[in-house]
Order: C-alpha cells, then sequence, then structure tokens
C-alpha cells in the first residue's frame, strides 16, 4: 500500500475542508454521522487491539460530535424532532463513556446499530431535498 506524499495529503486535506465549508446543512450533518461512525469502528479495532490510548482518542472524537450533534438542535425549526434527538444523543454520550470506561466493544457494536439506521435515513433525506431542489 502506498501512503500519500506530503503534498497529495495536503491535497486532500484542502479538499477535504472545501468540501466541508461549501457543503449545505444537510449535507453536513451526513458528514457528521459518517464521522462518527468512523471513530466508532475506529475505537472498536483499537481496543481489540488493546490500544487504550488510541480506543480514547477515537471514543473522545466520537464524543465531540455528539456533543456538536446536541448543540446545534434548533428547536425552532422542529421543536418534535429536537425532542426525541436530545435524548438519544445524550444516552449515545453516556453509552460511549461506559464503553470507554469498560473498554467494551460491545456497547461500541451497539452504539453503531443505533447510529447507523439514522445516518442512513438522513442521507435519503438530503438526498431527496437535494434531488427536489435541481
Amino acid at each position: 500500500m502506498n501512503l500519500p506524499s506530503q503534498t497529495q495529503a495536503a491535497a486532500l486535506a484542502r479538499y477535504g475542508a472545501v468540501k466541508v465549508t461549501t457543503a449545505n446543512p444537510g449535507n453536513l450533518l451526513v458528514m457528521l454521522y459518517d464521522g462518527l461512525l468512523r471513530f466508532l469502528r475506529e475505537a472498536r479495532a483499537a481496543i481489540e487491539k488493546k490500544e487504550r490510548s488510541r480506543a480514547g482518542e477515537r471514543m473522545s472524537r466520537a464524543n465531540a460530535i455528539i456533543v456538536h450533534l446536541v448543540e446545534t438542535l434548533d428547536p425552532s425549526h422542529s421543536p418534535d424532532l429536537c425532542a426525541r434527538l436530545q435524548p438519544l444523543y445524550l444516552f449515545w454520550m453516556a453509552h460511549l463513556l461506559r464503553a470507554n470506561i469498560d473498554q467494551d466493544t460491545t456497547k461500541l457494536d451497539e452504539l453503531i446499530g443505533m447510529v447507523l439506521p439514522l445516518r442512513d435515513a438522513w442521507a435519503k433525506a438530503v438526498a431527496e431535498v437535494n434531488g427536489a431542489k435541481r
């Protein structure tokens, strides 16, 4: 496997930054869910390899995304949806904390199982909205 050169890595980082800064809010939400899933999977792999430090760092990043999801809920747009998502996100945070303390891959699998259907539902909704705008 070839690792990207520093120039390629810098170009990829710039592309990622442009992608995020030019994305609409729906696409950003899906990107957040994708990042959350990636960090949960990476934490799981790190636990399996007994890399406690890496697992903790990955779970910390996952937690930061969940915190951001909580902080950006806007009840003025959809109070019912926010009322349902906030407790779910808070549950995810508590479950993630327990997974980190216990170094428990089962808890991470449970989180992935909860996040994935929601991510897919958001992705479908965003695709429909984006398709309707064309």
